[in-house]
């Protein structure tokens, strides 16, 4: 029997002795190439690469055998781990495989075993590899999708993507609502080493602050009502990977000292429990919010914003980058096309230049809402000038003049911005934040701020009767 490629480095870690003699004999005769060493230098030796696989001998108490298992796979995650344990210390071989290890060997080997066991694995690394190949292409290819890079300001963003991605830094993540923050975060994870490891994206403006904490770091059982199970928390689950904190700007103060302690400890407590939990998660935030201005004001704490500054990336707005428009146009009908199961839409080149031209209060996310909603409502095989709505094209209407004169203060002219948006959406906070760019527990605060009274729109249920 041969291997199954053409000449297979195997780095035989094992004290000098008549059995690491035996075992190298065996593998050259299999077809192997040799590399020998020691535990002393197997770290050496392993950052040289190189290797195929690893074959190390057991020569460890139980109490270490997790520990320097788990560090030789750190070493060499990549590699198949083979360990040699004496025949009256199987226990560790099993052991050793509960921590990461590929398989076990009983001295003294049998040259059959070795060779049949030793192919085996290498074959099916083989084809992880060539699988995990294709699922990173297919990640990167998922990672760009919609971030499309005509304008040099995309490029840009696009590049640092690139050169932030492999690195271990926390990133900051500006921009508007809708500009397409979280696929920016999204693309760093899937072109970086944890890009098999989860990715958990989490809206801070989505939880009550009441719950944010649990969300974040999970909870005991009986931790507090309702808390019948222990449950993980999102640092926990994106253990090893990513975790994506979208609207961080909306953060109570008191989650944001936890969220800093387990930044810079790398462990945290659920809550209700009574021991640290450990993690490596890589952290990237989003904000549309000054937060310069916020920590200035005390309202964001200090040490976070500087921890988390560490990286920055600013998505520019729709209406900066015009030429992205028809890329992402051309995307959008493809991909709702196949989603909702209907003939893909042509765009006649009148109604592009109409799109191109307007100011995208809402981003990435208005124009793809829009084109969800014309494809749906037109009949043809073409999307005409006539089937956009007639916003579309306008220049949004400036205030009359003589609106604001002079002695005006900003928060008046705030108060007035935020009561005409709400009349415009029919009371619809998620929609007029959107287009206000600032997240809706913001919006909130503000309406009560200003004591406005402009209740959402109720939507008539089947079976109501208009008013008369």
């Amino acid at each position: 029997m041969t291997p199954s490629s053409n000449v297979r480095n195997i780095l035989l870690i094992e004290a000098p002795s008549a059995g690491r003699t035996r075992t190298r004999a065996f593998l050259e005769d299999a077809g192997y190439r040799v590399t020998e060493g020691t535990h002393a230098s197997a770290a050496e030796q392993i950052g040289e690469g190189g290797h195929d696989a690893i074959l190390a001998a057991l020569e460890w108490s139980a109490a270490d055998t997790a520990n320097r298992v788990g560090t030789l796979k750190q070493q060499a995650s990549a590699l198949p781990l083979f360990l040699l344990c004496p025949e009256d210390q199987v226990d560790l071989g099993v052991l050793a495989l509960r921590h990461g290890a590929d398989d076990y060997l009983i001295h003294p080997l049998d040259a059959f075993e070795l060779e049949t066991r030793l192919d085996r694995v290498l074959e099916r690394h083989d084809l992880d590899s060539r699988i995990a190949f294709f699922q990173d292409e297919v990640a990167k290819r998922a990672g760009f999708r919609n971030m499309e890079a005509r304008s040099a300001a995309m490029r840009s963003v696009l590049d640092r993507v690139l050169r932030v991605a492999p690195m271990r830094s926390t990133v900051l993540v500006f921009g508007e609502s809708g500009v397409g923050k979280e696929l920016v975060a999204r693309s760093i994870h899937f072109n970086s080493p944890r890009r098999n490891a989860p990715f958990i994206a989490l809206n801070c403006a989505a939880m009550p602050a009441s719950l944010i904490e649990s969300e974040l770091f999970g909870h005991e059982r009986g931790a507090f009502t309702g808390a019948y199970a222990r449950a993980r928390g999102k640092f926990e689950i994106a253990n090893r990977g990513t975790l994506f904190l979208d609207e961080i700007a909306e953060m109570e103060p008191a989650t944001q000292a936890k969220v800093l302690r387990a930044l810079e400890e790398k462990e945290f407590m659920r809550v209700g429990g009574d021991r640290n939990v450990r993690v490596d998660v890589r952290l990237i935030a989003a904000t549309n919010a000054d937060l310069d201005r916020m920590t200035a004001d005390g309202r964001f704490r200090q040490d976070l914003y500087y921890r988390l500054k560490v990286v920055t990336i600013t998505v520019p707005p729709l209406r900066e980058r015009r030429e992205d428009i028809p890329p992402l146009v051309e995307t959008f009908l493809d991909e709702l096309s196949r989603c909702n199961a209907i003939p893909r839409k042509r765009i006649t080149p009148e109604a592009m230049v109409l799109l191109t031209h307007h100011t995208w209060p809402g981003n990435v996310r208005e124009l793809k809402n829009l084109l969800e909603s014309v494809i749906v409502a037109v009949r043809g095989e073409e999307i005409r000038p006539d089937d956009l709505p007639s916003s579309i094209g306008q220049q949004p209407a400036s205030p009359p003049e003589g609106r604001y004169v002079p002695g005006t203060t900003l928060a008046e002219m705030e108060q007035d911005l935020i009561r005409r948006t709400l009349i415009d959406t029919g009371g619809n906070r998620t929609h007029s934040a959107s287009l206000l760019g600032i997240g809706v527990r913001t919006l909130q605060r503000k309406i009560q701020g200003y004591g406005l009274d402009i209740p959402p729109r109720r939507r008539r249920k089947q079976g109501d009767r208009p008013a008369s």
